[in-house]
């Protein structure tokens, strides 16, 4: 990653750095207590199981708020416990019906056209609070969440495609993809307005 010297080189870089610390910043690094680390993975984790509860069916891709628990937990935990965060959460799912519609268990992916999104979650909140930690303006989180989007769609479109026995990739695309972008976007400039907003709030003066 850049450094911010080197970010400082020229304006579009500049946006995407914030020079100011936060306490909140604590929970991204591996001075925070094993108990608080561990608190933020499983907090994570349950959100991203209460998101799956709100569906809105859309072809064969269900509606959900899980991507909102995806994107704010590697922008909050930084990008290894937000994997982490999502690995626990699939792993919940193996035991008890946390996913999307009924069913859990291994059962459950290889009888879903969707497991490709459940994969893509870890990856994604990975990706989104790896470059997070450096990209950590308003705009560099934007850009952070959207690169961790098109990791979690890429994952979720390649499933679905193979899954569900499309024909040609653009079926996949416009079933598990494109109708998708508006909804997503409005996620991810939530998400990052919240963690703006935290980061502000709980500014370190000194």
């Amino acid at each position: 990653m850049f450094t911010p010297s080197q970010q400082a080189r020229s304006p579009f870089a500049r946006s995407l750095y914030s020079g100011h610390v936060s306490y909140v910043d604590a929970l991204r690094g591996a001075e925070a207590s094993t108990v608080l680390q561990v608190a933020g993975i499983v907090g994570f984790a349950l959100l991203t199981a209460l998101g799956a509860q709100f569906r809105l069916a859309i072809w064969e891709v269900p509606f959900t708020l899980q991507t909102l628990a995806v994107y704010g937990s590697g922008l909050f935990l930084g990008w290894r416990n937000g994997f982490l965060a999502q690995a626990l959460y699939l792993s919940i799912g193996l035991f008890l019906p946390v996913f999307q519609g009924d069913g859990h268990g291994f059962a459950y992916f290889a009888g879903t056209v969707t497991a490709g999104y459940l994969i893509g979650y870890p990856l994604s909140a990975a990706v989104g609070g790896f470059l997070s930690s450096r990209w950590n303006s308003l705009a560099g989180t934007v850009i952070s969440l959207v690169a961790g989007s098109i990791i979690l769609f890429t994952c979720g479109v390649t499933w679905l495609h193979f899954a569900a026995g499309h024909d040609t990739w653009m079926t996949s695309l416009n079933r598990g993809w494109l109708p998708f972008i508006p909804f997503d976007l409005v996620k991810i400039f939530a998400v990052a307005f919240v963690y703006a907003g935290v980061r502000r709030a709980t500014r370190n003066p000194g």
